[in-house]
């Protein structure tokens, strides 16, 4: 059988290859004698052993991590206010000290007016909670005719009392303190407002040192990439807060008003939840009012809904094209897949912060990837779908014609 033009010799290792272009390229020959093989195998050890290292110290210092991820959120959110104040002439250190304690002072003061009736609620809500599902599984079986078995289905969620408050010293002992150690509370706020003001204090001095460790040429991509991150990030950050804390309050309002039990926790969940799941999130953050509204007054579930649906319709034309026009928008989809993954890797707290996170990478994307011009056969499918009665296969009929005789 004849060797095709571009074949070579194995063995003539100065040869010339010839692809199947008719390009010509020398051969590169690889050989691996003793002393290079110990060398690589040394060097795969040493990447082996560093990677098991980083790994060890990285789950070693996850809570510092999250801990600090958390400060940096912080930060950025306060972002605003402290480029508002500074553009007025106080000290960047002034400004966020400022921001803080203004925030401080917010916080102390809706803790003074209603700390201690939600935490009243919150634990009333704990220990009447697996009674309200029950009586709703009762209702269900009974309305629709249905078989679900209640006590199999509390043995599975495991809905007690202890339960309850056992999940809620998990996942909230070292961020709100209500239910888990005072002292690890404090210390785990104090840290996070820390290093919250040091970022926000000393950004400046921050990217100046991070700059010296890059080339000239990177460093206006440092500049950029900061610039737009914090930006944008933050008013994001801003938007989603200020909404959230309109929907809380309006939320819980109309549920003191209607009557319905534990209407500050409630409001609070459904104003939070509308905004950090989207698109579905203000209907799932009513299905708890829901469920206890039906135990007690079932017409008021029908209230509720109504509510929720006006209110979205006003969050979505007034009040969000005012308060986030100058931030940027992120696909539904993308939210929603932000807000699992956050949840599957910090839990509750995980799911508020996931969206922002996202949002800081895709602001960076954003900004330094490159688009391509569509093909005119893909920039045309809008236009070709929404014009062309008729399917490809399809052959119009000719026009007529007069007859002619022959």
């Amino acid at each position: 059988m004849t060797r095709p033009p571009y074949a070579v010799d194995p063995s003539d290792r100065d040869a010339p290859r010839r692809d199947h272009g008719g390009r010509t390229s020398a051969l590169h020959w690889v050989a691996f004698t003793p002393s290079t093989t110990r060398r690589t195998a040394v060097s795969v050890g040493i990447i082996i052993v560093l990677f098991m290292v980083a790994f060890w110290a990285f789950h070693a210092l996850s809570s510092f991590l999250f801990l600090l991820l958390l400060a940096w959120l912080l930060s950025i959110g306060m972002e605003p206010m402290v480029l508002l104040l500074t553009g007025r002439g106080v000290k960047r250190s002034l400004a966020s000290g400022l921001t803080m304690l203004l925030l401080l002072l917010v916080l102390i003061g809706i803790g003074a007016l209603f700390g201690q009736l939600l935490l009243a609620q919150v634990d009333a809500l704990s220990k009447a909670l697996p009674g309200t599902i029950s009586s709703g599984l009762d209702w269900v079986n009974s309305t629709f005719k249905t078989k679900i078995d209640v006590a199999s289905v509390e043995r599975s969620m495991d809905l007690t009392p202890a339960r309850i408050a056992t999940f809620a010293t998990s996942y909230g002992g070292g961020l709100i303190g209500v239910f888990g150690s005072v002292v690890t509370a404090l210390f785990d706020g104090l840290t996070i407002l820390v290093f919250a003001y040091y970022l926000s204090a000393d950004s400046i001095t921050l990217r100046q040192t991070i700059g010296r460790f890059l080339p000239p040429r990177h460093q206006p991509m440092l500049m950029t990439v900061w610039t737009i991150s914090v930006e944008k990030t933050g008013g994001f950050v801003t938007s989603k807060v200020v909404l959230a804390a309109i929907s809380a309050v309006a939320h819980g309002a109309f549920f003191w008003v209607i009557g319905v039990p534990f209407w500050l926790p409630l409001g609070i969940v459904a104003g939070v939840v509308g905004q950090f799941i989207p698109t579905i999130g203000t209907y799932v953050g009513v299905l708890l009012p829901c469920l206890f509204a039906a135990t007690s007054k079932p017409v008021t579930v029908l209230y509720i809904i109504v509510f929720a649906t006006i209110y979205q319709q006003i969050e979505n034309y007034v009040l969000t094209p005012r308060i986030s026009r100058r931030t940027m928008d992120i696909h539904p989809a993308v939210a929603l897949a932000a807000v699992f993954i956050g949840a599957a890797l910090f839990g509750p707290v995980g799911a508020i912060i996931g969206i922002p996170v996202t949002a800081a990478v895709l602001s960076i994307v954003e900004t330094f990837h490159h688009r391509y011009e569509l093909h005119p056969e893909l920039a045309a499918l809008d236009d070709d779908i929404t014009e062309r009665p008729q399917a490809d296969d399809e052959v119009a009929a000719p026009a007529p014609t007069d007859a002619v005789d022959s």
